[in-house]
This record gives C-alpha cells, sequence and structure tokens, in this order.
C-alpha cells in the first residue's frame, strides 16, 4: 500500500483562511486542499443551499427539449420514459414519470432486459414505442451513442430526447433535444451531473415553466442523492447541493418505496456510504437478478403495502446477487491462476455461463485482489459482454478506444465500461488490451494508494473537530472523509483480533504523553504483530464514532499501520 501525502498549502493561505473563519491550522489546511480559499467559498461548503443550483436553460438544447415536452402534453400524445436498468437509470426513470404523472396521465416507462436487449436505447423499446403509439422518448442515462436507434425512432415517428451524462462520440444522435453537459459546446457550468441529475435539471426547468419554485421539487432529492452515491461521481459543485438535500429527504420523509428499502435495514440515519452499500445495491439487484422495472415500480410506488411487498421481492434478489457474485469471483480466481496470469497488467477472464447481471461486481472484487485494470467477459446472445472497472489514475475508457478494431460497441467512464465483442476476438482482444495497458500505464498506479490529507498529534482529535468534520460531509469523489497520518503511536495492550478468523484488529492506541484512543482496523487481522511490537508505528486513519449501550466516544478507523 502506497502511501501519498497531500502538499501542505502555503502557512500563509492557512492562517489567513483560519483568522477568516475562526478555525484551527488543520481545519484551515482540509479545507484549503479542498480548493476553498475564503469566507464565501466556505460558507456555500458548509451551508449548502437549493438557490445555488444553475438555471437550468444554461443547458445546451433545454429549452428545445422543455418546448417539445409542452407540445406533446397540450396534444395528448402518449410520452415514454426510457433508461437504463442500473441505480442511475432506474431512478431517472422513477423521478421523470413521477414527476411528469403529476399534472398529465399519458405517460409509460421502459426499462430494457440486461439481457435480451443489453445497455442503452435498443431497437426492441423502440419498436414497443411505435406499437403503443408514443409521439415522444425521453431517454435518461443513455442515448449519447444511439445513432442508429434514434435514426430508427425518427423513421417511426417518435421524436426523442436525451438526458445523458457519458462522454459523446464523434457524432450525435438525430434527436429533439441533447442534453449532455459533457458536450464540448454545451457552456452548462457544472459537468458532472450522473444521469438521474440532468433528468432533475430537466425537470427543474419545466417546473419553472409552470410556475413552481425549487422548493416543489425536493421531495424528488432522495432519488437525485442515491444516483450521485451509486453512480460515484464527484460530490463538489451542484451534485453536493443536490446530495446534502437528498440525503435530508432520505433520513426525514422518503419516497414510500425508499422507506420500505431502508425499514428492512436497522439504519436510523444514513450517509452517503449507507446508500451506496445499502439501498444502491439492491436498487440493483432487480436489474442484475429479475428486470429493472421492478426498482422502478418499487421507487414509484405510493402505496405502503404494495411498496413493501415489492422491497422485500428485491430483498430476495439481492441475496441470491450477494450468493452469484460470491461464487463466480472464486472461479474467476481460480481461472487467473490457472491460465499463470497473477504477474500480468490486467486481469481478463470469461465464462460463458457467467451471469451478466453480477459481472461488473465481479470485476470490482477482482481488482481487489489483483489491483489492476479488470475485464469479466460472459456470453450475452450470439456476442461476448464484458464489465471492466480500473484503478485509481488509469482511464480504462482510453484504453478501450485503443482497442475499438477488436470490439462493436463500448461505453463509460474513466473507471468504469461496458463493451461486446464477437467471440472470435476475445483472444486478440485480450492480448490487445494488455499491450495498450503495459504500455501506458505508470506501473506505480498498480500498487493501491492511501491519499492522506494531514499529519496529525493524537492530542488534535477531539470531540469539537470530529464536530466540524462532520459538517464537510456528505462524502464522494472530489470529497472525500479526510485521512490523517499519526507517527511514533504504541498500543496500550489490549490490540487483539476481531470478527470470523479474527481477520479486523481492535486496540487502543496513543502517543506517549497524551490519552490513548480506541480504534478498529477493518480486514488488518494480519497487522497485529506489528502493533504488538515493542517498537512504536505509524497508522494512516479516518476519524470515526462508536457508539455502544448508548454512550458515543471518538475512534480511529485504521486504513493501514506500518
Amino acid at each position: 500500500m502506497r502511501w501519498t501525502i497531500k502538499p501542505k498549502p502555503e502557512q500563509k493561505s492557512i492562517d489567513q483562511l483560519s483568522e477568516a473563519l475562526g478555525v484551527d491550522d488543520l481545519v484551515a489546511q482540509l479545507l484549503l486542499q479542498r480548493g476553498i480559499t475564503n469566507y464565501e467559498e466556505a460558507k456555500a461548503f458548509f451551508r449548502p443551499e437549493l438557490s445555488h443550483l444553475h438555471d437550468p436553460f444554461l443547458m445546451k438544447d433545454m429549452d428545445k427539449a422543455v418546448q417539445r415536452i409542452e407540445q406533446a402534453m397540450s396534444k395528448g400524445e402518449n410520452i415514454l420514459v426510457y433508461g437504463d436498468y442500473d441505480v442511475d437509470g432506474t431512478t431517472s426513470v422513477a423521478l421523470m414519470s413521477s414527476f411528469l404523472m403529476e399534472s398529465y396521465p399519458n405517460v409509460a416507462t421502459y426499462i430494457p432486459d440486461r439481457y435480451g436487449e443489453g445497455y442503452g436505447i435498443s431497437f426492441q423499446g423502440i419498436d414497443f414505442a411505435a406499437d403503443n403509439d408514443i409521439g415522444l422518448m425521453i431517454a435518461l442515462d443513455c442515448g449519447i451513442k444511439a445513432i442508429d436507434q434514434i435514426k430508427y425512432a425518427k423513421e417511426k415517428g417518435i421524436d426523442v430526447i436525451v438526458c445523458d451524462h457519458h462522454r459523446p462520440g464523434p457524432a450525435l444522435p438525430d434527436a429533439v433535444a441533447v442534453l449532455d453537459p459533457k458536450q464540448e459546446d454545451c457552456k452548462y457550468p457544472y459537468k458532472e451531473l450522473c444521469g438521474c441529475g440532468v433528468g432533475f435539471k430537466l425537470i427543474q426547468a419545466i417546473a419553472s415553466k409552470q410556475g413552481k419554485t425549487i422548493d416543489d421539487l425536493i421531495p424528488y432529492l432522495d432519488l437525485v442523492a442515491t444516483a450521485i452515491a451509486a453512480d460515484i461521481v464527484p460530490i463538489t459543485g451542484e451534485n453536493r447541493v443536490l446530495a446534502h438535500y437528498g440525503l435530508q429527504v432520505i433520513n426525514d420523509n422518503p419516497r414510500i418505496g425508499i422507506k420500505a428499502l431502508i425499514d428492512q435495514t436497522k439504519k436510523r440515519e444514513l450517509t452517503i456510504t449507507d446508500v451506496v452499500f445499502i439501498i444502491a445495491p439492491r436498487i440493483n439487484a432487480a436489474g442484475r437478478m429479475k428486470h429493472g422495472q421492478h426498482a422502478v415500480n418499487l421507487l414509484a410506488e405510493t402505496d405502503w403495502p404494495t411498496a413493501k411487498q415489492f422491497a422485500s421481492e428485491i430483498e430476495l434478489f439481492n441475496t441470491e446477487r450477494r450468493s452469484l457474485d460470491q461464487e463466480i469471483t472464486q472461479e474467476a480466481l481460480i481461472q487467473i491462476q490457472e491460465n499463470q496470469e497473477e504477474e500480468k497488467f490486467t486481469s481478463v477472464v470469461y465464462n460463458e455461463h457467467w451471469h451478466k447481471g453480477v459481472i461488473g461486481i465481479v470485476a470490482s472484487r477482482l481488482t481487489e485482489t489483483y489491483y489492476r485494470p479488470t475485464l469479466v467477459f460472459t456470453k450475452s446472445g450470439d456476442k461476448l459482454a464484458a464489465s471492466a472497472r480500473s484503478v485509481k489514475g488509469f482511464d480504462i475508457y482510453n484504453a478501450l478506444e485503443g482497442c475499438s478494431d477488436c470490439l462493436e460497441q463500448f461505453g463509460g467512464h474513466m473507471y468504469a465500461a461496458g463493451l461486446t465483442l464477437l467471440e472470435e476476438q476475445y483472444e486478440a482482444f485480450k492480448n490487445q488490451f494488455e499491450k495498450v495497458v503495459s504500455e501506458t500505464i505508470d506501473p506505480k498506479l498498480l500498487q493501491p494508494e492511501i491519499t492522506v490529507d494531514a499529519k496529525i498529534q493524537m492530542h488534535q482529535i477531539t470531540p469539537k473537530l470530529m464536530r466540524i468534520l462532520k459538517q464537510f460531509a456528505p462524502f464522494g469523489p472530489g470529497n472525500m472523509t479526510p485521512i490523517f497520518i499519526a507517527e511514533g503511536l504504541k498500543d496500550t495492550g489490549y490490540a487483539r483480533g476481531v470478527g470470523e478468523d479474527e481477520k479486523h484488529l481492535k486496540c487502543s492506541v496513543y502517543q506517549p504523553g497524551y490519552n490513548p484512543i480506541g480504534a478498529i482496523g477493518f480486514n488488518l487481522g494480519d497487522k497485529l504483530n506489528v502493533v504488538k511490537r515493542i517498537k512504536p508505528f505509524d497508522a494512516v486513519f479516518s476519524l470515526d464514532e462508536n457508539e455502544w449501550n448508548g454512550t458515543v466516544s471518538l475512534q480511529l478507523k485504521l486504513r493501514d499501520i506500518r
């Protein structure tokens, strides 16, 4: 594990911010590292306001999109809300359809079948629209590369509005409006919205024309926050505002479908991390194991007994998903060993029987064992489909572009992508991908890295610091939980392994002259000997609260020790 300590800002800047805000040097340093340099920026960071959201009409084609939706409503046309089968897609569809149906009845939803249709706008989906007399289709979290499909829709007399956040290709589809802040000629100030975020901007624009304010749209923010968390987009700028208020809705007054999911857990208050690990996998499980429409039905449901029923069905999908991904991960690890590929720059594995719905999770699991760009393939119809995952600092989308002559199609982001190819191209692609990665990756990226914000002395860890750090939330890319390093630590003598196979580490640590603080290190059981040695050790950690028998105490959440 590499420890990389962020450069400390200039002392002059720290002093200025510390004085302006009335905080100590450590807090000022953490803020400066997040790009916050003055009182106004700090106020916007600590007190996000809905008024900080940008005017939706700054987005290219927004006026065209709103105009076409208003026209559809005035003419009584049937509208189809179309979205992908993952969390971002299903929350987008639930958001758009439930908003439109508040004032307009002729709205249907469509989620493509993961196995029969695959990712994005499908020809089957357009046929469904044509068969059901749909005049307008709103595509969410997909569509930016669906050139042939949207042409086909146009031939069938169906207009399409694209709301996407993926990188456009060299040509744009011939849609009525293309909303995607990543278009080069789109002047929208914030580029990192998720698909549901772009959908929210569209309903914000429609609502403003209907005389509504942003306050009227707050009930939809639980869906937006869920999508932001699940899609691992930066929690900066507009996303931070949306996530902040969305979490409030999730915790205070969530829609019935989300409440039904939360009720199956023991959690009283959810953080972004809880949304990522509790809510998102369950919503995803519907599309992975059965069909994404189950997730939309749950998220759009308004009847409590029905929602509870839907949630318990989805819980079963999630349990099934969990056992499948563990099984396939084991098979994939064995395949790497049998092929003697442990020392390569990439992991590329394939089995035609693997369940397509979990290959993305399996790819993520493999990167935990072999820290390198990873692809997991399975059979999908007459082609092979794969999920790709990267490591920090390496753009896997660009690497796939370098192999595009072997691929039928691909799309995605820097860290995650999906692709299809013909079976006869598999070996050629596998060799080419290894070659591209080996020639372009910095070898140090093949070792996991912990980025450390600041060096800290144990006496600086106080309840007051914890209270301030809590206000840094919601955490995520672009605003990660602060990580500290403390040197010269000793154990009080009670260090032990805990949990199954004693794989976790529990201890109490101190610097000479100061009081000890409890610490927990998940999956750090193998570091017990380092802690128990007479020699002092260094640790990297975040700060956490431990609740036990009604008492809350500070603890270190250890990330690594040496």
